[in-house]
């Protein structure tokens, strides 16, 4: 794997063990949010290079040749899949990298980016009161499903990172891509992928005990990205995007008067920004519906510092922010 030249050659021809401070692994993922989960199964032993960074869009990405050279000198290459990353392979194409891959989201049923029954995708019962589609109030905005202008991924959601359950697929598909790339260090990628496994398993049920609180006519959460689908679907919340990624252009006054009578019918408590997208929208929303915005949703990459610096921070953030700002808002 190009590493400890001199040194590997004579652990290779003795039987010797490769020392201790032999270079780590050089990983290139594709956005921030996997490279934190290389970090936490691969440890030490892992260097690792997320090619589009925190707080940085994914969807808008384009990339440079230093990309291209990035994946050529990786030892391994981690990517979402789900037509997440449209430029992933043409990227790799360019970089005659013929290393191993993860696709990490390899093994999830992916959601329609459009709408979901609310289902239990870990074959045991969830008792819903309500059955709605996560995004069944689009129509009353008169979008004809825009939220996905500039995305490659049509109506498959490729954010199933978003269900900390379904992000311990991740974990294991990581784990494996580590050890295949690795093999001599495949005992301390197991211990450290069982660990963060068990850390994610307490994180989804913390998750749920939050969520579990909000009174179940509250929970509805109104963003500007579509992009929720997955967390709507493990935890019973209603995600409501109007238009999606269009906030860079401001909306017509009759556009947006169809919005605030959205809001207003469904008794919306609160508006929340995230990170990669334009505010714009929904600061002239809560202006003109006269609602606050509760705060800043993390989705598709991690805050430059702070809790959200981590996937289990972010989503850990993600959950409080939602239960504080709806879980005590009964009228």
């Amino acid at each position: 794997m190009r590493r400890l030249l001199a040194l590997g050659l004579i652990a290779g021809t003795t039987g010797l063990a490769l020392p201790a401070w032999a270079d780590p692994l050089r990983v290139v993922t594709s956005f921030s949010v996997l490279a934190d989960m290389v970090e936490q199964v691969g440890g030490e032993q892992v260097n690792v290079t997320p090619l589009v960074g925190r707080d940085s869009d994914t969807h808008a990405f384009t990339p440079s040749p230093g990309d291209a050279r990035r994946i050529a000198e990786a030892d391994l290459v981690v990517f979402n899949g789900l037509q997440l990353e449209g430029w992933m392979e043409r990227l790799i194409e360019a970089s005659s990298y013929q290393g191993p891959l993860v696709i990490a989201s390899e093994g999830i049923e992916p959601l329609n980016g459009e709408a979901h029954e609310h289902s239990d995708h870990k074959g045991h019962a969830h008792d819903h009161e309500h059955e709605e589609h996560a995004h069944e109030d689009h129509d009353h905005a008169d979008r004809a499903h825009d939220a996905h202008e500039g995305h490659d991924h049509g109506d498959t959601d490729p954010h199933a990172w978003l269900d900390v359950s379904r992000a311990q697929q991740y974990v294991t598909n990581i784990r494996d891509g580590l050890i295949e790339a690795d093999p001599d260090h495949a005992e301390a990628y197991r211990q450290n992928a069982r660990a963060y496994h068990d850390e994610l398993g307490a994180l989804d049920e913390e998750i749920r005990r939050l969520i579990a609180d909000i009174p179940s006519e509250n929970r509805l959460v109104v963003t500007g990205h579509d992009a929720f689908n997955y967390f709507a679907d493990a935890y019973d919340v209603r995600f409501l995007s109007p238009v999606g990624l269009s906030t860079a252009s401001e909306p017509s006054a009759a556009l947006m008067g169809r919005l605030i009578d959205t809001l207003s019918a469904n008794q919306v408590k609160a508006l929340f920004h995230e990170n990669i997208t334009n505010p714009a929208l929904i600061e002239q929303l809560a202006e003109e519906a006269d609602l606050p915005i509760a705060g800043t949703l993390y989705s598709g990459a991690l805050a430059a510092s702070g809790e959200a610096s981590t996937y289990a921070g972010m989503m850990r953030h993600n959950a409080t922010l939602i239960h504080d700002a709806l879980a005590g808002n009964t009228e």
